[in-house]
C-alpha cells in the first residue's frame, strides 16, 4: 500500500506557472447590463446583409464537420492574395490577428531579446513581449499623441532589435504613420519590423504592402475584423516573404481556420461593393461624430484616421462612462494607457447609433453642469 503523501497546497501549484504569466493581467473587455448601444470596442455598426447569411448557412450544410481544415485555407488565400495584389505564398491566414501576434513572439522571442515599442498602443502587443520576457524599449510619443518616428528608428538601430512594432492607424489613437516614416524605421531595423493595418481600409495613407519587395524584415499584418465586418469570425493575416511565411508556419498551432469562417470570408471578398459600401458609411459616420464632439464646448477631439475617435470632457472619464452606461450606451475608457488619461473612445456606429450616443453625451454632461448654458 502506498504511504500516505500530503497533496501540494493550491498556491504550491501555482507556483509551478511562470512568473511572467502570473504578472500579467486577463485580457477582458467588461459588458454592463442594460447596454442598447455598444461603441466600445472598434467593431463594424453593420451586420452580414440577411440574404448573404442565408447563403452562408446553405454553405455551411455542405462542409464536413468531421474533416480537420487544411492547415492554410488555400481559397481564402489566394483570395486574399487577388484582393491584395500579392503572390498567394506571401499570406498566412490566423485565427484573428491576435493569434499571428502570438506566433512572433514564438517564432522570434527568446527570453531577453530586444523588442521596441512605442506607446501608446494596443496593449496586447507588449503584453505578448513580456510573457516571452524579451527586453522591451517603449518609445514615448510626441506631443499630439503621434509615433516619433525619429526616436523609434533610433531606438531600433541601437538595441538591434530582433521585433519592431507599428500600428498605423493607431489604436488607441486612431493615428497614422506616413510611409515615409514607415520606411525610415524599417530601413533603420536589422530585425522584423511589424506593421500593423488593421484599420487600412481608413487610412488616406494608403498601406505599405509596397515595402515588401525592397524589405524583407517587413511583415503587414491585417485583420478582417474592421472593415469587412467579420469580427465574429476571427480571421485575420500576415503578408510577409515567402520565406519569412514558411518559417512561421512552423510556430503555428495547427487548424485555425475553421471551414465556416473561410466560407464567410470568401462570400464577403466577392462582394467588393460591400466592403466599399460599408467603409464609405463608417468614414462618414466619424466623420459625423468628430464634427459634433468637436462642436461641444470643452470637449477635445483627437483627429481619427481609422473607425473611431478619442475624446476628453471636463468630467473625469470615469465618471463620464458610467453615466453614459446608465443611459445605455457602452464606450471605452482610455486610462489604462497613461497618456489617456481622462479619454474615452467612442467607435463608429449607425446613425442612429452615433445620435443616441451624442444625446448621451450632452445630457451627461449638462447635467453634470460641465456645460454652461449658451
Amino acid at each position: 500500500m502506498a504511504a500516505d503523501t500530503d497533496s501540494p497546497s493550491l498556491d504550491d501549484v501555482l507556483q509551478h506557472i511562470r512568473p511572467a504569466v502570473r504578472d500579467r493581467s486577463e485580457y477582458i473587455v467588461d459588458m454592463p447590463e442594460g447596454i442598447d448601444v455598444k461603441l466600445n470596442q472598434n467593431e463594424s455598426p453593420f451586420d452580414l446583409p440577411a440574404g448573404l447569411k442565408q447563403e452562408l448557412l446553405d454553405a455551411h450544410a455542405q462542409v464536413e464537420m468531421n474533416r480537420y481544415p487544411s492547415e492554410q485555407p488555400e481559397a481564402l488565400r489566394h483570395a486574399l492574395a487577388e484582393y491584395d495584389g500579392v503572390d498567394p505564398d506571401q499570406i498566412l491566414v490566423g485565427n484573428g490577428s491576435n493569434e499571428i501576434t502570438y506566433t512572433f513572439g514564438l517564432a522570434f522571442l527568446d527570453p531577453g531579446d530586444p523588442v521596441v515599442l512605442p506607446r501608446p498602443m494596443f496593449s496586447l502587443y507588449e503584453k505578448v513581449m513580456r510573457l516571452q520576457e524579451a527586453d522591451l524599449t517603449i518609445v514615448p510619443p510626441q506631443d499630439d499623441f503621434g509615433f516619433d518616428a525619429d526616436a523609434l528608428a533610433t531606438a531600433a538601430a541601437e538595441t538591434d532589435a530582433v521585433l519592431t512594432i507599428l500600428t498605423t492607424p493607431n489604436n488607441p489613437t486612431g493615428l497614422a504613420m506616413t510611409l515615409d516614416e514607415l520606411e525610415q524605421v524599417v530601413t533603420a531595423s536589422s530585425g522584423f519590423v511589424v506593421i500593423d493595418e488593421a484599420y487600412v481600409e481608413f487610412n488616406p495613407e494608403g498601406t505599405a504592402i509596397d515595402l515588401l519587395e525592397q524589405h524583407p524584415n517587413v511583415l503587414i499584418l491585417r485583420t478582417l475584423s474592421k472593415g469587412f465586418g467579420l469580427a465574429g469570425a476571427r480571421l485575420g493575416y500576415l503578408l510577409a516573404h515567402p520565406a519569412v511565411v514558411t518559417e512561421l508556419m512552423k510556430a503555428r498551432l495547427p487548424f485555425m481556420v475553421d471551414r465556416f469562417a473561410e466560407q464567410t470570408a470568401l462570400a464577403v471578398l466577392r462582394r467588393p461593393d460591400l466592403i466599399e459600401d460599408r467603409v464609405s458609411r463608417i468614414e462618414a459616420s466619424i466623420t459625423t461624430l468628430t464634427e459634433a464632439l468637436q462642436a461641444m464646448k470643452g470637449v477635445e477631439v483627437v483627429p481619427s484616421q481609422a473607425n473611431f475617435v478619442v475624446f476628453t470632457t471636463p468630467l473625469p472619464a470615469d465618471t463620464l462612462q458610467d453615466r453614459l452606461a446608465d443611459r445605455g450606451v457602452l464606450v471605452r475608457n482610455m486610462g489604462g494607457y497613461p497618456e489617456l488619461e481622462g479619454y474615452l473612445r467612442v467607435s463608429a456606429g449607425t446613425e442612429e447609433e452615433n445620435n443616441a450616443f451624442l444625446d448621451a453625451l450632452d445630457v451627461s454632461l449638462e447635467e453634470a453642469g460641465a456645460i454652461s448654458e449658451v
